[in-house]
């Protein structure tokens, strides 16, 4: 069944949402070659507990930390440990919170350090398709529209789409219906209504599309264990287009700071 939220529900969204940005900046502050993804998971923990909330992730069907974080050939659902990134690793951290009796999620992937022009290419290209896609969020379009768009975009630039893993809605669960494929036809699937609050989150390979699953049981990676990229927004339909209700703004902010400082 669909759950179309009121608009109170939605600023409640929003608050989880913008908090899960807020965490993904920490990580930003601090991510760099040498940092252990478990070092970056308790620190995320600490962040969204000061603030009110509860790490979505932590113990969800058994997942034993706050962060998925997924590093270069890794898909998603990477398992934080102690191996310290290295030089040129590209980094997809996905951050889930629950405030207030609703969910916020978002993912965003890192260059650590230094990383090749492939590499930030592919980086590029998956955060265009987030956009593609939230662009075709309006009231009355079908889902089939944002599908289409997402996959168009990547494919145009030669890279491929996971099929096995897609978008969701969200709300009172971090998982809720309907599903949210990165690739389909236009003129498909369900038609989008007015308060119905969905993630989307292009999953991007730079070689072909299969994946394989490891034995830990969560993370996904690459069959030809080359680079994948991964970004995402939790969005709000709305009459005159998406309302988005993560946000990179921080993130970036942090990131572009870096980089007139090493100027």
């Amino acid at each position: 069944m669909l759950y179309y939220k009121t608009q109170e529900e939605i600023e409640i969204i929003r608050e989880s949402s913008l908090l899960v940005a807020k965490t993904l900046a920490e990580i930003a502050k601090v991510i760099r070659p040498g940092v252990t993804t478990l070092e970056l998971d308790k620190l995320a923990e600490t962040f969204i507990r000061d603030h009110g909330a509860v790490p979505a992730f932590l113990n969800y069907n058994g997942f034993p930390n706050s962060l998925c974080i997924s590093v270069n050939s890794q898909v998603v659902h990477g398992i934080p440990n102690n191996t310290p990134l290295s030089e040129g690793d590209i980094c997809s951290v996905d951050c889930g919170v629950l405030k207030n009796g609703f969910y916020g999620d978002s993912a965003y992937t890192f260059g650590v350090g230094e990383i090749t022009e492939e590499n930030r290419r592919l980086l590029k290209v998956t955060r265009e398709c987030l956009y593609k896609g939230i662009e075709k969020v309006t009231a009355g379009n079908r889902l089939g529209e944002v599908s289409n768009a997402i996959q168009e975009h990547a494919e145009k630039n030669g890279y491929s789409v996971v099929r096995e893993l897609v978008g969701h809605g969200i709300g009172k669960h971090l998982h809720e219906k309907p599903e949210v494929p990165n690739y389909g036809k236009r003129g498909t699937g369900m038609v989008l209504r007015e308060g119905l609050v969905i993630a989307i989150e292009p999953m991007i390979n730079l070689g072909t599309k299969g994946v394989v699953h490891d034995r830990d049981g969560w993370t996904v990676r690459t069959a030809d264990n080359k680079p994948s990229a991964h970004f995402e927004h939790t969005v709000a339909v709305r009459k005159d287009g998406a309302d988005i209700l993560s946000s990179f703004e921080f993130i970036d902010e942090v990131l572009n700071k870096e980089t007139t400082n090493a100027k």
